[in-house]
């Protein structure tokens, strides 16, 4: 074959579903070792600007994992299909750096559980995306493998933690990923790549048992993916209870059902909550313009007034995040040589978790009960809530962080990103879908929101958007 139909060829077999990968290797249509091939040319075609997979392994050695899985019996619907594991978890035998130098040569000994899942549906692990140190700031850069660039617009953010996973999507590196959101990190990068990103219900999919595991519930693994088909089979694969751990949610599987019509369902627009949260020039009314293609859906629209403090909800955040964060990194803190080499948003943290009293902590709960006693009479009227996912289109990939939105200062790393709490306070489970492309030709999303366990019920409006609108089929020039 020819160098370019040989390169169009594989350009093709990329930009396939992760599911129809699957099915094309069952039927015999395609091969594991064709799919690696193919994923590899597409890493080497593109990473080395978007610098979205890190600590990928040896070419040879992926081929013949690869040809081995084409001898063997399908383990799952994963089999032979290539994954690269956010540089946050462990992978047995991969670096897990976190972004931070202490820990650039760290092999993991084993696989984290939500890994354990994967490799045993049959996913070939490949390497690791980029993530933000300790997976802080919304924007995926760090002193062990830099930044990573948003595969639209090379001189801008991916978004972050997960911005390497979104990245890695979006260039048609992979056909899944996964990632984790304590605030927004699935959702951010996912509105500024274009693709879909699901944060679970909290309990869904089990975190590793490390330190406290009943007090610290604002983060969460999932999954994202260019396709919610592909992101509810990879949600699926990724849930299930683990008996070491106290807040196991109960669940419904999400892509058997993921056809069902949402036609009548009533949606809650919650805009920039009345003006709480700034939004670039321009952002609102993008966002405000999908209002009209959700109720072609057969969806009910009706905009929402504020229905708590925003603010209140920004002072119980950002205590119970600090304080989660200072019971996890205090360790090094503590340690006068390894404090240096903390960058200073966490030292930022950690100080502030360390400062706080019991009834610090336990004022910032009460708070988050009450907008969960709120949030719960909105969802007697609404099937689902809506919001912006972002509140500015990525910004400039050499900031640290936007000091400023619509001429309002921010007065931390993270207020930028303030519009995503309202969902992670509560662990309520959240898709972002994306938009089509802004004025700029930029991406941006809508996150839709609905209570506890109605992770299928958003699966299904997900779907029903993208058959509507394949917004997430426009790919960057590079891909």
């Amino acid at each position: 074959m020819p160098g370019a139909k040989k390169d169009t060829a594989m350009s093709e077999i990329t930009n396939m579903t992760a599911l129809d990968q699957s099915q094309a290797m069952a039927e015999g249509q395609l091969s594991a070792a064709e799919l690696m091939q193919a994923t590899l040319r597409q890493i080497e075609k593109t990473n080395p600007e978007v610098n979205a997979i890190v600590s990928l392994r040896a070419a040879d050695d992926l081929m013949a994992e690869a040809r081995a899985a084409d001898a063997a019996p399908r383990k799952g619907w994963m089999h032979g299909l290539p994954l690269a594991v956010k540089d946050l978890a462990n992978a047995k035998g991969l670096a897990t750096s976190m972004g931070n130098p202490m820990f650039a040569k760290t092999i993991a000994p084993n696989d984290d559980l939500v890994v354990a899942r994967m490799r045993a549906a049959g996913a070939i692990i490949i390497g690791k995306t980029n993530t933000p140190e300790w997976g802080l700031g919304s924007h995926t850069f760090n002193p062990v493998h830099g930044a990573t660039h948003n595969p639209y617009d090379l001189s801008r953010s991916a978004g972050g933690s997960s911005g390497g996973a979104a990245a890695a999507l979006a260039a048609r590196m992979v056909a899944l990923a996964d990632g984790s959101d304590m605030m927004g990190s699935l959702r951010n990068p996912g509105a500024w790549n274009n693709v879909y990103g699901f944060r679970p219900t909290y309990g869904r999919v089990p975190s590793e048992t490390e330190g406290d595991t009943f007090l610290h519930q604002l983060a969460t693994l999932g999954p994202m993916a260019r396709t919610p088909r592909d992101m509810a089979a990879l949600l699926d694969t990724q849930s299930g209870a683990d008996p070491r751990q106290p807040h196991g949610a109960r669940y419904d599987l999400t892509l058997p059902g993921i056809d069902a019509s949402v036609k009548g369902r009533r949606i809650g627009w919650l805009g920039d909550w009345g003006g709480a949260f700034p939004m670039e020039a321009g952002l609102m009314a993008h966002s405000e313009a999908a209002l009209p293609e959700l109720e072609a859906l057969g969806l009910s629209v009706e905009p929402v007034l504020p229905p708590f403090s925003a603010e209140a909800i920004w002072e119980s955040w950002i205590t119970l995040r600090s304080w989660a964060i200072a019971g996890g990194l205090s360790v090094f803190y503590n340690d006068a040589a390894k404090r240096d080499q903390l960058k200073p948003e966490a030292i930022w943290e950690i100080e502030r978790g360390l400062s706080f009293s019991a009834m610090d902590v336990h004022r910032a709960s009460v708070i988050r009960s009450q907008w969960f006693k709120t949030c719960a009479s909105l969802f007697e009227r609404f099937d689902a809530l809506v919001l912006p996912t972002t509140q500015l289109y990525p910004f400039p990939v050499e900031w640290t962080y936007p000091e400023e939105i619509a001429g309002q200062g921010m007065d931390t790393y993270h207020r930028w990103m303030q519009i995503v709490t309202p969902v992670g306070l509560l662990g309520l489970p959240c898709i972002n879908i994306p938009l089509q492309m802004g004025e700029k030709g930029l991406p941006a999303g809508l996150s839709l929101f609905g209570p506890r366990n109605s992770d299928a019920a958003l699966m299904q409006l997900g779907e029903s958007w993208h058959q509507a609108y394949r917004y997430a089929e426009n790919r960057p020039p590079l891909a």
